[in-house]
C-alpha cells in the first residue's frame, strides 16, 4: 500500500444525454481526450463507455472501443484503462406480453458483452452484479450464471475485474464467486450509491456496504448527481477509493454545469487535499490493485 487514494474518472457513461450537457463526450476522439485530460488532472483510472457517434446512445461496437483505447495508448498517457461491460444488460418487458422483450431492450449474450475485453485487454473492466429495476420501466439483468461466464473471459484475458455492486445482495454474489475461485486475486469493489432503486447515497448505507466487502479487498465508492462529492468524502473517510466524472454528475455546483471531466477531477484532488490525502499515480494504483 502506498497510502495514496485512487481517483477514477467515469468520463461519459450511457445515460447522460447531450441535452443535459452539450460537452458530454460522444465520439471516440472526445472520449479519449476526456480520459487523457482526467489523467492530467489527477485521475489514475479512466472508466470508459463508448457511444454511437450518430445517436449519442451507448454502444457495444468493438471498433469504437478500439479507437478510444488506441488513442489513449498512442498518446503516451499511463492512465489505467477501465472499459465497461455494462452495455447489453437491460430488459424492457413488452406491454402486451411481459415474457417478451419490448422496445429499448438491449439484453445481449454475456459473451457478447465481453468481446471487447478479450480483444483489447484493458487494465481493468467493470463487472456488474446487479439485477434491479432501473429507469423508464427497464430491468437490469445480471444473473449469477451470466456474471460467471463474463468473469471467466475477463480473467482469462488477464484483465482486473472491477466488481460493481449496487446493493448488499450484489456483494454476496461477488463473495460467492470469489470463494469459488472464479474471481482470483485481490478483489476490487466499486460501490454505487444513489442510483434510483439501488442503495442509498448516505454515510450509513455506505458504511454498511463497506462492512460486507471482504477484508482483503480494495474498494471504492461514488455517488450520483449532487451526492458525488459527499460520497467522495464519505468513501475516503471510511477507507475507500473515490470516483467522479460526467457519467455520474454534470454539475460543478448547484445550477452550474461542469466545464469538463478534468474539472471534476481537479475538485476531487482539492477535496482530498483538505483531508491531507494525495491522489495515487497510475503506477501507484497498479501497485495497490496488484495488476
Amino acid at each position: 500500500m502506498t497510502g495514496k487514494t485512487i481517483i477514477s474518472c467515469a468520463v461519459t457513461g450511457n445515460q447522460t444525454r447531450p441535452e443535459q450537457h452539450p460537452g458530454i463526450p460522444v465520439t471516440p476522439r472526445q472520449i479519449a481526450e476526456a480520459a487523457i485530460g482526467a489523467a492530467k488532472a489527477g485521475a489514475a483510472i479512466a472508466h470508459i463507455h463508448v457511444r454511437d457517434p450518430e445517436t449519442a446512445r451507448g454502444s457495444m461496437r468493438l471498433d469504437l472501443y478500439k479507437e478510444v483505447v488506441d488513442r489513449i495508448r498512442d498518446s503516451g498517457s499511463d492512465v489505467l484503462i477501465n472499459l465497461t461491460t455494462g452495455e447489453g444488460g437491460r430488459f424492457v418487458p413488452s406491454e402486451d406480453e411481459p415474457r417478451l422483450a419490448g422496445p429499448n431492450t438491449t439484453l445481449a449474450h454475456p459473451l457478447k458483452r465481453v468481446e471487447h475485453i478479450a480483444a483489447l485487454k484493458p487494465d481493468i473492466c467493470s463487472l456488474d452484479f446487479n439485477t434491479m429495476n432501473s429507469s423508464n420501466g427497464q430491468i437490469v439483468v445480471n444473473t449469477p450464471g451470466n456474471v460467471r461466464k463474463m468473469a471467466e473471459v475477463i480473467v482469462a484475458a488477464g484483465v482486473k475485474p472491477e466488481l460493481e455492486v449496487f446493493d448488499s445482495g450484489d456483494i454476496h454474489i461477488a463473495k460467492a464467486l470469489i470463494e469459488e475461485g472464479v474471481l482470483p486475486g485481490k478483489p476490487f469493489f466499486q460501490i454505487v450509491c444513489g442510483v434510483k432503486w439501488g442503495c442509498d447515497a448516505s454515510v450509513e448505507t455506505l458504511a454498511y456496504m463497506k462492512s460486507l466487502v471482504p477484508s482483503n479487498a480494495i474498494w471504492s465508492a461514488f455517488g450520483i448527481s449532487r451526492m458525488e462529492f459527499p460520497i467522495l468524502a464519505a468513501s475516503y473517510l471510511l477507507g475507500g477509493q473515490v470516483r467522479v466524472g460526467m457519467e455520474d454528475n454534470v454539475y460543478i455546483r448547484r445550477g452550474e454545469l461542469v466545464r469538463d471531466n478534468a474539472q471534476l477531477v481537479e475538485l476531487a484532488v482539492k477535496q482530498l487535499d483538505i483531508f491531507g490525502a494525495e491522489p495515487a499515480t497510475p503506477a501507484e494504483a497498479r501497485q495497490m490493485l496488484e495488476l
